[in-house]
């Protein structure tokens, strides 16, 4: 695809990754090389079915899908049935799909992808950050191979999974330490963008009309999602948040982003604020109260303009 980006996309598609891989394999600024899978929204093996049927009603040709780690790397693995149904994706009962994911783990097929690539490759990560993780320890040697880490996950305040921690980096906290401290040029895309971006209740029933698979499936996850968002205030009234698929659109246009490079440290000790993701935003650090230390910074998403990203989302989707 010419002059578009080349991104590997890893996730554990429930609904919003769902929403993600549709926007990203129909946006033409992206180049979608490989979709590489770890357990999260849903066990492993879910999420690589969930991956392979969303492919197919996006329309999409040959991507490459790998399933990675089925667990964190120290703790049992806990998913989202609660939010993304007991399949994954609302319980829509999508077909199954004739194709069939690569016979490598995603270690391997991430590793390939970026030595094959002509230039630096972006990776989406929209789950647990397991597999990123794994790639930096196993293979260091990718490190100058990745142009950007763009992540969704963490929260400067308020978490979801807990009240301190947002749920992909709570799943694996030593994951993102790891990746966090890998030195990759990382945009943290935490929960306070997350919740902002949206669509309306009218563009939900308008992607559900559509003649077309892809804005059809988008409509259907979406409408799922209105019941769930009712209870979150951080969503605005008739509105349901596209969630990980807005990441992707800040991977497409960064300009709607307000951001600052700032330290960011993952709690990783047990307790309440196990995964937390701190941010530090002081202008002034406290070096006379508190040792200086070393802690790895992100450029960290703020605050959002979210009707850029609507109308992005929805344009792709809905082919205008």
């Amino acid at each position: 695809m010419s002059g578009a980006r080349p991104v590997i996309l890893d996730v554990d598609t429930g609904v919003d990754d769902a929403l993600a891989i549709l926007l990203a394999v129909r946006h033409p600024a992206l180049d979608v090389r490989a979709i590489t899978c770890t357990g999260g929204n849903a066990p492993l093996a879910q999420v690589v079915t969930n991956t392979l049927r969303v492919l197919d009603a996006a329309g999409a040709g040959a991507i490459p899908v790998a399933a990675g780690a089925h667990r964190p790397l120290l703790e049992a693995p806990q998913h989202a049935a609660a939010i993304h149904g007991s399949d994954g994706l609302a319980d829509l009962g999508l077909p199954g799909s004739a194709r069939t994911p690569e016979p490598v783990h995603a270690v391997e097929l991430l590793r390939r992808t970026l030595a094959a690539s002509e230039q630096p490759l972006t990776i989406i990560s929209l789950a647990p950050l397991t597999n990123i993780a794994l790639l930096l320890r196993m293979h260091p040697e990718v490190i100058d191979r990745i142009e950007r880490l763009v992540m969704m996950g963490g929260a400067v305040g308020t978490g979801n999974a807990t009240a301190a921690a947002e749920f992909n980096v709570w799943h694996d906290p030593e994951a993102a330490a790891i990746v966090l401290g890998a030195g990759l040029d990382v945009l943290m895309y935490g929960l306070e963008p997350f919740y902002r971006v949206g669509v309306s209740h009218g563009d939900v029933a308008r992607l559900c009309a559509a003649d077309d698979a892809a804005p059809r499936l988008a409509g259907a996850l979406l409408r799922h999602l209105i019941g769930i968002d009712a209870t979150e205030e951080r969503v605005a009234d008739d509105r349901v948040a596209i969630g990980d698929a807005g990441a992707v659109c800040a991977a497409i246009d960064p300009a709607p982003l307000v951001t600052r490079v700032a330290p960011v440290e993952v709690a990783l000790a047990p307790g309440a604020t196990r995964g937390q993701t701190i941010v530090d935003l002081r202008t002034m650090v406290g070096a006379d109260i508190a040792p200086a230390r070393t802690v790895p910074s992100a450029t960290v998403v703020l605050d959002v303009d979210p009707e850029p990203y609507r109308r992005l989302f929805l344009d792709a989707l809905l082919g205008q």
